[in-house]
This record gives structure tokens, sequence and C-alpha cells, in this order.
């Protein structure tokens, strides 16, 4: 439960201001059909955090002791001063040809690749060593952070406190890394 709970905390706060946050407020403008977006955020999602959850459980059984806490936790502490620094997302010219679910499964499977939520959930998943309960969080994270933008968009966007959750979320990744180098 601990493992789906930090997950869920973790990835949904780190999300906030993502540039796959922002890709939703633009498929959102663009389509205005929530539903095939939200379904399309959600599969690319589940896809790209299995593959991540996967490679973190496979790297986490490789690596044991002490390297294992001290990769982990300097990744963690990493992943904590990237999330100091806003995203940008520039819209490419994927567009209706392919309609919002697959545009939205296309797009966001590749903007997860690489992105801090994907390195946050192959982290995770080694320091919990729980692929389940790991990818079931990171993707419920990720769909509660995502989930509104797409339902309300523009309107809420220009309101949230960007700055002050790219902080918490380097405070709790910082959290995470410090508690993993102490054990």
């Amino acid at each position: 439960m601990e493992a789906f709970l930090v997950s869920t905390a973790i990835v949904g706060l780190a999300e906030i201001g993502d540039k796959t946050q922002i890709l939703s407020l633009v498929l959102a403008a663009r389509f205005q059909r929530p539903l095939p977006i939200i379904f399309g955020i959600l599969c690319a999602t589940i896809l790209n955090h299995a593959a991540a959850g996967f490679a973190g459980a496979f790297f986490g059984s490789l690596f044991d002791g002490p390297w294992m806490r001290w990769v982990l936790g300097l990744s963690f502490l990493s992943v904590a001063v990237w999330a100091l620094f806003p995203d940008r997302f520039e819209p490419g010219t994927a567009g209706r040809r392919f309609g919002p679910f697959l545009t939205t499964l296309i797009a966001f499977f590749l903007a997860e690749i690489g992105d801090k939520t994907q390195i946050a959930t192959i982290g995770l998943a080694a320091r919990f060593a729980e692929f389940t309960p790991v990818v079931i969080g990171t993707t419920l994270g990720m769909m509660l952070a995502n989930v509104p933008v797409v339902l309300i968009g523009n309107k809420a966007a220009g309101r949230l406190p960007l700055r002050a959750i790219r902080i918490a979320a380097a405070i709790a990744f910082a959290a995470l890394g410090v508690l993993t180098l102490i054990g």
C-alpha cells in the first residue's frame, strides 16, 4: 500500500506544470472532446509506466545493497532539482487526421519518454520492488493531474500556483532521495 500511495503522490505532484500537462491543454483546446483525450492519456500512461516499472523492477533486482541505495537516492535528488524548472511544450503538427484518441495516445507516449515522471516510475519500482502498486499509483497520479486539465481547460490552468507546486514536488523527491540514502 505504501508503494501505491507514495507513487500516486509523487507523480501527481511532479506532473503539475509538466509538458504532458501542457499537452493536455493543447489537445483539449484542439479537439474539444474530453473522453477520447482522457482515454488516450490513460492508455499511453499505462504503456509507458508499465515499461518504466518493468525497467525499475528489473534493474532493482540486479543491483542490491548500498549501490542501489546510492543510485536511487541520487536519482531522486536529481529529479528534485529537475522538478524546480518548468517544462515547455511546443505543439507539433500531429493533428486531426488521427483523431483525438490516437493523437493523444501517440503524443503522450512519446512525451513521457525520458520525462521526470517516467524516471520517477523507474526509481519507485526499483525502490519498492513492487511493480503493480507502483505502476497503478503512478498512472493514477498522472490521471489525477491531467484529467482536470482536460475537463476544465484553460480556465483553471492560469490560476494554479505552479511555482509552489513545483517546489512541493521537488521537496517530495528530495525527501525520497534523502530517505533512500540514509536507508
